[in-house]
């Protein structure tokens, strides 16, 4: 028989996932009719690709402070001018498929929406070996001033984490196909 502390965690963690739910279904309620002519698999594709642009734009940044180019930093405003509303749209425009409770799924969609969280995932801990690399081999060969290798190090890690907790929605938008015409 469990004890009582085992049975509180799995209602306190059961109570919280049908929060999820309740919060998801009434959010996607609220946003269902929002950006109509952006729900299309060719509108969402173009968000994806922005999406990735934005990240391209931070992934450069970080390397051209690594190598010393001390305004490069300022190049992450205009990523992040690209990145919050392509974000934004892309996350209205596919429904938030990649962050949706499962009971909020059918079966189908929590086999791609747990697909697509293992790719991301996958993603960030290969892609995540880059800045470590660097701050690793900054630090001991001294690459330049402390600073310099840390702030560099820190946006490449923020880019990574950005990239891997973006990428599931990204792929679920990418491949899911356009959504069924209602009468």
């Amino acid at each position: 028989m469990p004890d009582q502390a085992t049975v509180d965690n799995r209602n306190i963690l059961q109570r919280y996932q049908d929060y999820r739910t309740r919060r998801f279904l009434k959010y996607e309620q609220n946003w269902a009719t929002s950006l109509p002519r952006w729900r299309t698999r060719r509108r969402r594709r173009s968000l994806v690709l922005a999406v990735a642009l934005s990240f391209l734009v931070m992934a450069t940044t970080a390397v051209l402070c690594a190598v010393g180019f001390k305004t490069a930093a300022l190049l992450w405003l205009p990523a992040c001018a690209l990145f919050f509303p392509a974000w934004i749209a892309l996350q209205i425009a596919s429904g938030r498929q990649g962050d949706a409770p499962e009971a909020a799924l059918d079966e189908f969609e929590i086999a791609q929406r747990n697909s697509a969280r293992s790719i991301g995932l996958t993603l960030t801990q290969y892609l995540m070996l880059i800045p470590i690399a660097y701050l690793l081999i900054g630090s001991i060969h001294g690459l330049g001033p402390g600073e310099d290798v840390a702030y560099a190090g820190a946006l490449m890690v923020l880019t990574v984490l950005l990239i891997g907790g973006c990428s599931p929605a990204m792929i679920l938008a990418w491949v899911r196909p356009d959504p069924v015409a209602e009468d």
